[in-house]
Formats: structure tokens, sequence, C-alpha cells
């Protein structure tokens, strides 16, 4: 059970490193390109469509759109541009608009007649090569939509912010998890050492009672040994005493004397 809950905490925190460093990366890297005809990334640019004007046949507002780099003079009918619109009514933005036919302006330099499909009502103005940003490649659906909401403080909350936060908790988690055990490990150590001390002592004082057994004992086998041996002494001493014939009155030793000394 804990090696399952250890390989989800291990995957959880990949997948969070992976969103908020990819969160990161595109956030940096959409800063820096995403609707803004004066950069690239490789020839490349992307715009927000913020309109429905293309819906009809190629894409929808909130979808992103990918453009390239192309000398405006290669440019044909059918082919869908990005421009920087000069019409009254939306001046300065990026359209994304399909080329009707060739034309050139009042000043006589080339350009385009762009349109919707949707209305399929020709733009107020004509497109000249200066004002072309790139030609269609292809879209992302609703991935400006969702852009447009990481530009936004609740966007940049919960998708970069939040993240980021997350991962610091965890990481954070991880360290005092790590301290506690590297705490309750040391603990452990301690009192393990605490025990093979007590251990130790318990085995010297039965030894010394062990000892102390021994010299009890040795000091009562000498005691013994010492008591036979006056036992013996004094039982040696009885039998060395001369031997007294009440009857007469005289002992052993008289006796042997009488018998060699005649009257």
């Amino acid at each position: 059970m804990k090696k399952a809950l250890s390989i989800v905490k291990t995957i959880v925190v990949i997948l969070l490193v992976i969103v908020a460093v990819g969160m990161m990366i595109f956030t940096i890297v959409s800063a820096a390109t995403f609707d803004r005809n004066d950069r690239d990334l490789f020839g490349y640019k992307a715009f927000i469509v913020l309109s429905d004007s293309m819906s009809a046949t190629d894409f929808d507002a909130g979808d992103l759109v990918i453009v390239k780099e192309v000398d405006p003079a290669t440019l044909k009918e059918g082919d869908i541009i990005s421009y920087t619109s000069q019409n009254s009514s939306n001046y300065g933005e990026i359209v994304t608009h399909k080329i009707r036919r060739l034309t050139t302006d009042a000043n006589g330099e080339p350009g385009f007649v762009t349109y919707g499909t949707t209305t399929d009502t020709d733009d107020e103005t004509i497109v000249t090569y200066p004002f072309v940003n790139g030609k269609y490649v292809a879209h992302l659906p609703n991935v400006g939509t969702f852009f447009q909401f990481l530009k936004t403080t609740p966007g940049y909350i919960c998708c970069i912010l939040l993240p980021f936060m997350l991962l610091i908790l965890i990481q954070g988690l991880n360290c005092i998890r790590l301290f506690r055990r590297y705490k309750n490990e040391q603990k452990a150590e301690l009192q393990q050492e605490r025990d093979q001390i007590e251990a130790q002592r318990a085995e010297s004082m039965k030894m010394l009672q062990e000892l102390q057994a021994l010299k009890a004992q040795m000091s009562s086998q000498h005691a013994s040994a010492d008591s036979e041996n006056q036992t013996k002494a004094e039982e040696s001493s009885a039998n060395k005493t001369p031997n007294v014939d009440t009857a007469n009155g005289t002992t052993d030793t008289d006796a042997v004397t009488s018998d060699h000394n005649p009257t």
C-alpha cells in the first residue's frame, strides 16, 4: 500500500512539473509571438481569431491560426492571408481572410481584394504587400480562447501560479517527511545503542553475580575443608592419648616398664 502511494505521489509530482514548465514555456513563447505581427518563430506567426467571419469554411472565433511568412508576390486567388487591417472599423487589427482576386490600389501598388467567407462581403480596403503578415497554414481550435484566458489574472493564477505553488507545497511536505524520517531513524539508532548498552550492562551484572556465586561456593568449600581438617586433627590427637587401667591404677606404659624390671 505504501509503495503504491509513493508511486502515485511520484507520478503527480512529475505531471505537475511537466504542466508548470510547459505552461511557463508556452507563456514565454506566446507572449513573444502571439498576436504580434512584428514577431515570429522560425518564420511562423500565431494570431487569435476574434470573429466568426471565416467560420463558414475554415475556423471560428477563439481558434488560433498559424501563418507563415511568404513573398506576397507568390500569393494567388483562394489563399488565406493574415494582414494588418486598414479599414476604419478595425484599423490596426490582425485580420485573416481569403483572397478573392489580385488587384492594385489607387496608387498602383499591387494588392489583394479579401473577404470573409461567412458574409461573402469584400473588405473595405485593398490589402497591399507591406500589410501582409503571412499565409495561413493551420489552426488550433479554441487555443486562442485559452490563451486569452491565460492572459487574465484568474488564468495566470489557475494555470501558472497554482501549479507552481502546489509543486512547492508537495516538495515542502516531502522535505518535512524526510526530516521526520531522519529524526525517527536517529531516535531508533540512539534507542538501539541504549538497548545494546543496557544489554551489555545486564550481561556484566549477570557475570558479576556468577562470579560472586562462584566465590561464595569456593569460600564454602574452603570452610568445609578446614572443618574436616580440624576434625581429623582432633581425632588424631585423641588416638595418641595413653589408656589408664582404672582397676590397677596404672597406665599401659607402667605395665611395660614393670615387665622389664624384675623385683
